[in-house]
């Protein structure tokens, strides 16, 4: 919806890029959770000291994925294999890390029902998380709305509208919150 006064346009547009940026980052937060298959985004965290460089293992080499619970890192420099696997156990992702002297194996293994259950719980943490910070960005927006309210800035219907429109907008982001947790939860589930 467009307004006339700035400062109630600001807050409106100000209030989806919070948001999203919640919802973006919740979003790679899920993506490094292992659910029991190989995704190479779990080692984008992994820095190797590379000759006195901490070195992200992504830049170092090809990471590929030849079987479903299996990433293989083909390092360009074959040197630095064992640094490289020194940093994989350093960074405690739960994986033990095998080295035959060309490339670096890492195979997930079987999640039990338990750990999938903890991993649902911390789904839902993080879910819950990323709505606390939605309605936080919901709150700031009602307040400045209510603020130029206050200062005679905006009528009341102007503001009723805003806030309506604010409502609206939020409840479509707490739906596409629930939305993408419940997939990441049947994810998590499935076997």
């Amino acid at each position: 919806m467009v307004f006339e006064n700035e400062q109630l346009q600001k807050i409106c547009n100000d209030l989806p890029l919070k948001c999203n940026k919640a919802i973006d980052f919740t979003k790679n937060e899920f993506g490094l959770m292992r659910a029991g298959r190989a995704n190479s985004k779990l080692l984008e965290k992994v820095s190797v000291d590379y000759y006195g460089t901490m070195t992200p293992i992504t830049q170092m080499g090809n990471i590929s994925t030849p079987e479903p619970r299996m990433l293989v890192i083909t390092l360009w420099d074959k040197s630095a294999l064992g640094a490289a696997e020194k940093a994989i156990l350093a960074a405690n992702l739960g994986l033990t890390p095998t080295n035959d002297g060309n490339v670096i194996r890492l195979v997930f293994p079987e999640l039990t029902e338990e750990r999938r259950k903890d991993l649902v719980k911390q789904v839902k943490k993080m879910a819950e998380d990323c709505k606390v910070t939605v309605r936080n960005a919901r709150r700031d927006a009602i307040d400045g709305i209510k603020k130029l309210k206050n200062d005679k800035q905006i009528s009341e219907d102007i503001a009723g509208n805003a806030e309506k429109e604010v409502d609206k907008s939020i409840s479509k982001f707490i739906e596409t919150i629930d939305a993408m947790t419940s997939e990441k939860e049947k994810d998590i589930m499935s076997v």
